[in-house]
């Protein structure tokens, strides 16, 4: 909505509160910490609902209604002067990894409940109301699939089919929600989304690199999965001459090589890992028969993971042809490149510039609940810098002036969407 000089001068003036943020995260932090720093608070246990019930008593401290859906997503709710406007959302996650950190995810929920914090300290009433969420299993580190939560909500999978995951002791999705007391009445997605921002630690060096405070994530990257079998012939290592040998480790190593090649030949956001190699029989004196390993190639288009699909396909088949030692090549898995939505991407760069931080453009190389947001409705997300780039470890760190700028940012670009009153 449009605003007079006055207004526009007060808001482009407004700034949150960094050091109550980082006090929030530090005590949220609380609930699960490890002896080395970090946090462990597994999805639907105790010290989950310890986070959540802090998290939930926070916001309706500032004043927010919350509402729980059938698979355990809590919606914190500032109305707004038109509440008959889909909200303008905000949030992550507060699940961790076993060795998890304090940021991840968490820092997207908190800066929510810091935005509507100092909406309140300055008495400023938003158009549209504000909502800050937290997805359930975002993680899935207790419980498959990941992004559990926001991808219940945007009828990627079924209710029933999250319901039915078992963790490693046989407990289900459904049991443990119903145990913890965060089995909401709400049918996910029936839940209207104005637009949604998700701040996030970058979970990777660029922005440290290039010695940069924003990241303006343009969308997240496209990911095939693949199991490779190279197949030779076991034999013992002394007798067999070099000329003879059908060594598929030989053969395997040269196609792992060239799975990190052929991210180079797709840049700039070709991405191509080998993080998993099973060697048949893995004996030292035995030339290795057969050799299974995983590939993971990524890029920010799906018609860029298509050309390195083919390429890497290609590349095998010559490799193949040249030894005589079959390759097979099994896709697993397929994730697709998400946009996130052009306004809402200017809108968190005009905040970044506005503010005065230095930022660039980037991509996330790992899966976010934005990404199913993104399917529902305007999205985008801010990046801000962690130490070494190091993620989901109980080492990972951010700088408290990171993390306000990052929350500064939120704050204009949901403004901007929201509308000030």
């Amino acid at each position: 909505m449009d605003m007079d000089t006055r207004t526009t001068t007060d808001i482009g003036k407004l700034r949150i509160d960094g050091q109550r943020l980082w006090a929030a995260l530090m005590e949220l932090a609380q609930i699960g910490a490890t002896p080395k720093g970090g946090v462990c608070r597994l999805t639907l246990t105790d010290l989950d609902k310890q986070g959540r019930d802090l998290v939930t008593r926070w916001a309706r401290e500032a004043g927010m209604t919350v509402t729980i859906d059938k698979i355990g997503n809590c919606f914190m709710r500032r109305a707004g002067r038109n509440d008959q406007l889909p909200p303008i959302m905000t949030g992550s996650h507060i699940d961790t990894q076993p060795t998890g950190g304090k940021f991840d995810g968490n820092y997207g929920v908190l800066a929510g409940i810091e935005v509507v914090r100092t909406l309140n300290d300055h008495g400023i009433t938003t158009e549209a109301p504000i909502e800050v969420a937290f997805w359930t299993n975002e993680e899935g580190s207790r419980f498959v699939p990941v992004m559990m939560g926001s991808g219940v909500f945007a009828k990627a999978f079924t209710l029933e089919h999250a319901y039915a995951a078992t963790d490693t002791e046989g407990k289900t999705v459904k049991g443990e929600l119903e145990r913890i007391g965060y089995i909401g009445a709400q049918e996910p997605g029936e839940h209207p989304v104005g637009a949604y921002f998700e701040t996030h630690i970058e979970q990777g060096p660029v922005l440290q690199d290039n010695d940069t405070t924003i990241g303006v994530v343009s969308g997240v990257l496209g990911i095939r999965w693949y199991d490779c079998t190279v197949t030779g012939m076991e034999a013992h290592a002394g007798p067999t001459p070099m000329a003879l040998r059908k060594d598929a480790l030989q053969v395997a190593s040269q196609l792992m090589q060239q799975v990190v090649a052929c991210a180079r030949r797709h840049p700039p956001h070709g991405r191509g890992t080998v993080g998993m190699v099973q060697v048949h029989p893995n004996s030292r004196n035995v030339i290795p028969g057969q050799v299974k390993f995983s590939i993971d190639l990524r890029n920010a288009t799906d018609a860029d993971c298509e050309r390195m699909d083919q390429d890497i396909r290609a590349v095998a088949a010559q490799l193949s042809a040249d030894t005589g030692l079959p390759i097979h090549i099994e896709p697993v898995s397929s994730y697709p490149a998400q946009r996130f939505h052009p306004d809402c991407v200017a809108a968190v760069a005009r905040a970044a510039a506005k503010l005065g931080y230095s930022n660039m453009p980037t991509v996330s190389g790992a899966g976010h609940d934005a990404v199913y947001m993104a399917r529902l409705a305007p999205a985008g997300m801010v990046f801000i810098p962690c130490k070494d780039g190091i993620s989901h470890n109980e080492i990972e760190d951010a700088k408290p002036e990171h993390i306000t700028a990052g929350c500064n940012v939120l704050l204009h670009a949901m403004l901007e969407r929201a509308g000030v009153v």
